[in-house]
C-alpha cells in the first residue's frame, strides 16, 4: 500500500472523532436522496402492478378520440360515447363481452356527517359493471347493487367514513342522493387506489345522476374471446366505430393510467423531495469543507514534517484526499442502507396517515443503488479538495512552528469580488422582475445573490458578530467577551460554519415569505373581486370533491334575507382552436356580486350565443365586442358565439363567461364551484349565514363562510405545504448544526492549551461551558441573520417573478411573527449545537491542557 495512504488511514483511525460530523452530514444527505429514489421506484412499480391487476381482464377500451385540454391541465376532457354502441361491439367476431363505463364526481358523506376524501385525489362515482373480469373493482363483501339507491363502495372509503353494509348515507353528485351500501369492493387487491374514493351504482342511477343525458358513458370496456390478442381485438373493433371514436388496448389504457399518476403525483412528489435532498447536500458541502479546512490547519506542523522528510506536495494532497475518500465511501455506503430503511419506514408509515402505498415489495433499481453513493463521494471529495491542495502547499519550515491555529481574516480581493457579484446579482434580479419580466433572469440573479452571500461571509462576519456579540460584554462579562473574541478570531471559519445554517434558514425563510405572500394575494383577490357578503363552497382542492348543486343558488336566492345569489359553474371548450376554461353563470348577477373592473358592452345581453371575456384574453385573441368566436364543446359540436362584453378583471370570475342557457346543450355532469351571496340592506352576516346554512343542509351541507373566512380557507393548503417544507428542511438545519458542533469540537482541540491556561488563572468549568455555548450562539445568530436576509430577498424575487408570469397580481408580504420564530429556532439550535463541545471543554484536565503543544 502507498505510504501516504497508510499514513492517512492511520491518522484517520487515530482521530476518527474529528470526522464524526462529516460522516453524519454525508450519511444524512445520501440517506435522503436514496430514500427518495427508492420510494419513487417502489411507488411506480406498485401502481404498475395495481393497474395491471385491475385492468387485466379488459382487452380493449373504446372511447372518444378527441380531448380538450385547458392551460395548466395535463388530462384533457373527452366527449362521452353512446352506450348503444355496446350492442354493435358485442356482434364483432372475437368479442366475448362489452360493458359501458359511466364515471363522474360523487362524494360520500361519512357516519359523522362529514364528506369523505376530496382533499386532492378524485372522489369518483360510476356504474357497477356486472362482468367481474371487466370491472376494475372486485366485490369483497356483500352484493352488487340491484335497484335504485343501492351502491357498492371501495373498502378503504367505508373504513375512513365509518360505514358498513346496510348503512344509509348521502352521495353528493353534486345533488344529494340517499344511498344504501350493499357491498364493499377492492381495487387490484387493495382497499382502494390510494385515497381515491369510488361508489358503484346501478347503470340507471349512474345515467340519471352522473351524465347530462341518458345513454352516455365515459368509455366502453371490451373483453376478447379466447385466442384473440388485444392488438387483434382493436384491429377488429376499429372498422365498426363511428367517426371520432377510437379503440385502444387494455395495456395502453393501464399505461395511460400509470402515466397519469406519474405525471400528476409521482413526478411532482419525487422532484419535490429531490430538491430538498439537493439543499441538504449543499448544506453538507459547507460543513464538510469547514471540517477538512480546520483539520488541515491543525496538521500544518505534521504535514510540514512529512514534507521535510521527503514527501512531495502530491503525496500530502493525496494523503488528505485518501482520508476524505475513506469517510465518503463508508458514509455513502451507510447512507444507502439508511435510505432503503427510510423508504421501508415510509411504506409502513403512509397507510397510517391515510395515504396507503400499493401493496408491493421495495424496488431498488440500479440507478438508486449507484447514484446516491456516487453523489455522496463526489460531494465529500469536492468539499475536501481545496483544503487538501492547501495541505500539499505546506512549507517544510512550518515544522519549526507551533501547531497552527487558523486566524485568517477576509482579504480585500474577496471583499471586492463579493461586492461586485452582489451588485451584478441585484442588477440581474431587478431587471428580471421590474424592467423586463423574465423568470430565468430573476433566477440567475437569485443564484448570484446566494454566491455573493457566501463570498462576502468572511467580510461581513467581523462586523455582524461584533454587533450581535456587543450585549454579551455587559450581560456575561469576561465570559461573553471571550466568546465574542473567539467567534471573531477566524472570520473565514466563522463564515464557513455559519454558511451551512444560513442556506437552511434562507430556504425556510423563502418559503415562509412566499407562503405569506400567497395568502396576502388571496386576501387581496377576494377583497378586490368579491363584493358579496357570504360564500358557499366545498372544502376541497385538486380533483376531489363533487362541487355544489346548480340548484343551490336558486334556493338561496328565494330567501327573504338575500339580495343576490349567483353560482359559478365550470365548463371547457376550445375557443378558436385553443382549450379554455369557461365560467357558467348568470352574468348580470355576477356583475352585482363581483367587481369585474371596467366592462365594455353588456353582461346582461349574452343570451344563448353570447360570450364575455377579460381584456387580457381579448387582446391575446384579437377580439372585441361584436366579433365572432367559434367554440367547440366536448360533445363535438361547434357553435359561433358573439363577444358581447369585455371586462377588466378575471381572478375569481375566470377569463371566459357564458350563460347556463348556452352551456345546457353541451353540459356533462353539472356543478358549481362557488355560490356568492349578497345580503339585503340591514341583514347582518350572522343572520344571513344562519338562514343560508338551513338551505345548504338540504344540498349536502357545504360550508357557508363570510368573505374573510372564504379567503382564509381558500389559502388553507398553503399552511399544509409549509408544514411539509419545514419538516423536510429540518434535515438541512440538522446537518448545519452538526457542522457547528463539529467546528467547535475541533476548535477546542486546537485551543487545548489556551483553555488550560484560562482554567489555571481562575475560570470555572461553568464559565468555560458558557463561553463555548455563547460562541456557538453567535455563529448560529450570524448564520440565521444572513439566512433571514437572503430568504426575504429571494422570497421577494419569487413573488415578483410569479407576478410577472401570471395574470394575477401577486402581493408581497413579510410575516414578522413567523420569521421571528425562524430566528428563535435558529439561535436556539445554535445553543444546542454548543452543548457537547462545551461539556468537553469543561472536562479538560488543567495540567495536561497546559502541557499540550
Amino acid at each position: 500500500m502507498n505510504t501516504s495512504v497508510r499514513l492517512s488511514l492511520s491518522s484517520l483511525r487515530a482521530h476518527r472523532r474529528r470526522f464524526a460530523g462529516t460522516f453524519l452530514a454525508v450519511f444524512l444527505g445520501v440517506s435522503f436522496l436514496a430514500g427518495t429514489l427508492v420510494m419513487g421506484d417502489t411507488l411506480r412499480s406498485g401502481f404498475d402492478s395495481m393497474f395491471g391487476k385491475a385492468t387485466g381482464g379488459t382487452d380493449a377500451v373504446v372511447r372518444s378520440a378527441d380531448t380538450i385540454t385547458t392551460p395548466g391541465e395535463s388530462q384533457g376532457v373527452r366527449q362521452p360515447v353512446r352506450t348503444s354502441l355496446v350492442k354493435t361491439l358485442e356482434r364483432v367476431p372475437g368479442v366475448a363481452a362489452a360493458a359501458p363505463d359511466i364515471q363522474g364526481a360523487g362524494q360520500l358523506v361519512g357516519r359523522n356527517g362529514k364528506p369523505i376524501g376530496g382533499q386532492g385525489p378524485p372522489t369518483v362515482a360510476g356504474n357497477w359493471i356486472a362482468d367481474p373480469t371487466l370491472n376494475p373493482y372486485q366485490l369483497a363483501e356483500g352484493r352488487a347493487p340491484a335497484k335504485t339507491g343501492e351502491v357498492v363502495v371501495n373498502r378503504g372509503t367505508a373504513k375512513k367514513g365509518g360505514l358498513r353494509i346496510g348503512d344509509t348515507t348521502t352521495l353528493r353528485t353534486p345533488d344529494p342522493v340517499r344511498v344504501t351500501i350493499v357491498g364493499l369492493a377492492t381495487f387490484g387487491g387493495e382497499d382502494g387506489m390510494a385515497q381515491v374514493t369510488f361508489t358503484g351504482m346501478t347503470q340507471a342511477d349512474a345515467e340519471k345522476y352522473l351524465t347530462a343525458r341518458p345513454g352516455e358513458a365515459a368509455s366502453i370496456q371490451v373483453r376478447a374471446a379466447s385466442g384473440v390478442s388485444q392488438a387483434e381485438l382493436v384491429h377488429r373493433l376499429t372498422p365498426v366505430l363511428p367517426k371520432g371514436v377510437e379503440a385502444i388496448t387494455g395495456q395502453e389504457s393501464a399505461q395511460e393510467n400509470t402515466d397519469m399518476i406519474s405525471s400528476q403525483f409521482l413526478t411532482i412528489f419525487t422532484t419535490f423531495l429531490l430538491v430538498f435532498s439537493g439543499v441538504a447536500l449543499l448544506v453538507a458541502t459547507f460543513s464538510i469543507h469547514n471540517t477538512f479546512a480546520i483539520v488541515v490547519t491543525q496538521r500544518a506542523r505534521e504535514n510540514a514534517l512529512l514534507r521535510a522528510l521527503g514527501a512531495s506536495r502530491r503525496q500530502v494532497t493525496a494523503s488528505a484526499l485518501a482520508e476524505a475518500s475513506a469517510v465518503a465511501l463508508t458514509a455513502s455506503a451507510a447512507g444507502l442502507a439508511g435510505g432503503i430503511g427510510i423508504a421501508a419506514g415510509l411504506q409502513a408509515l403512509f397507510p397510517a396517515i391515510g395515504f396507503p402505498f400499493p401493496d408491493a415489495d421495495l424496488v431498488v433499481k440500479p440507478l438508486s443503488m449507484v447514484l446516491p453513493p456516487l453523489v455522496g463521494v463526489v460531494v465529500c471529495l469536492a468539499s475536501a479538495l481545496a483544503p487538501a491542495v492547501r495541505a500539499g502547499r505546506t512549507a517544510p519550515l512550518a515544522a519549526l512552528r507551533e501547531t497552527a491555529v487558523d486566524s485568517s481574516g477576509a482579504s480585500r480581493t474577496r471583499a471586492i469580488a463579493g461586492t461586485g457579484l452582489a451588485a451584478l446579482a441585484i442588477a440581474a434580479t431587478l431587471t428580471g422582475v421590474l424592467v423586463s419580466p423574465s423568470v430565468w433572469l430573476a433566477g440567475l440573479g437569485a443564484v448570484l445573490a446566494l454566491v455573493a452571500f457566501v463570498i462576502l461571509g468572511p467580510v461581513a462576519s467581523t462586523t455582524v458578530v461584533r454587533l450581535l456579540g456587543g450585549p454579551l460584554d455587559r450581560l456575561r462579562g469576561v465570559t461573553g467577551a471571550l466568546a465574542r473574541r473567539n467567534a471573531l478570531r477566524s472570520p473565514k471559519r466563522t463564515a464557513a460554519t455559519a454558511s451551512a445554517l444560513m442556506i437552511g434558514v434562507a430556504v425556510v425563510s423563502l418559503f415562509t415569505v412566499f407562503g405569506a405572500s400567497l395568502k396576502a394575494t388571496m386576501d387581496q383577490t377576494v377583497s378586490r373581486s368579491f363584493a358579496g357578503d357570504l360564500a358557499v363552497s366545498t372544502p376541497s382542492f385538486g380533483a376531489g370533491g363533487s362541487g355544489l348543486s346548480p340548484r343551490l343558488a336558486g334556493a338561496i336566492q328565494r330567501l327573504p334575507e338575500v339580495d343576490t345569489a349567483v353560482g359559478l359553474g365550470r365548463g371547457v371548450a376550445e375557443v378558436d382552436g385553443k382549450g379554455r376554461s369557461l365560467t357558467v353563470t348568470d352574468p348580470a348577477a355576477l356583475a352585482r356580486t363581483f367587481d369585474l373592473g371596467t366592462v365594455q358592452g353588456s353582461l346582461g345581453d349574452l343570451g344563448a350565443d353570447g360570450l364575455a371575456l377579460t381584456r387580457n384574453e381579448a387582446d391575446k385573441q384579437g377580439l372585441t365586442t361584436g366579433d365572432k368566436a367559434r367554440l367547440t364543446f366536448t360533445d363535438g359540436r361547434t357553435e359561433t358565439f358573439t363577444v358581447r362584453a369585455v371586462y377588466g378583471r378575471s381572478e375569481l370570475a375566470g377569463d371566459y363567461v357564458i350563460t347556463r342557457q348556452a352551456w345546457a346543450p353541451h353540459r356533462t355532469q353539472d356543478s358549481d364551484t362557488l355560490v356568492a351571496v349578497s345580503l339585503k340592506p340591514g341583514v347582518s352576516a350572522d343572520t344571513g349565514k344562519v338562514a343560508i346554512e338551513k338551505v345548504a343542509a338540504r344540498y349536502g351541507n357545504p360550508q357557508v363562510q363570510t368573505r374573510g373566512e372564504y379567503a382564509q380557507s381558500s389559502a388553507g393548503g398553503i399552511d399544509m405545504m409549509l408544514t411539509l417544507v419545514y419538516a423536510l428542511l429540518a434535515l438541512a438545519v440538522l446537518i448545519a448544526l452538526l457542522g457547528i458542533a463539529n467546528t467547535l469540537t475541533l476548535a477546542i482541540h486546537e485551543r487545548t492549551r489556551e483553555l488550560g491556561l484560562l482554567r489555571a488563572v481562575g475560570q470555572t468549568r461553568s464559565q468555560v461551558r458558557a463561553m463555548v455555548r455563547w460562541e456557538s450562539v453567535l455563529v448560529a445568530a450570524f448564520g440565521t441573520a444572513g439566512g433571514l436576509a437572503l430568504g426575504a430577498f429571494l422570497g421577494w424575487v419569487l413573488v415578483k417573478a410569479s407576478d410577472g408570469a401570471s395574470d394575477t397580481a401577486f402581493a408581497f408580504s413579510l410575516p414578522p411573527a413567523r420569521l421571528a420564530v425562524v430566528a428563535l429556532v435558529g439561535i436556539t439550535a445554535g445553543a444546542l449545537a454548543g452543548l457537547r463541545p462545551a461539556r468537553r471543554a469543561a472536562r479538560l484536565d488543567v495540567l495536561r491542557a497546559i502541557a499540550t503543544e
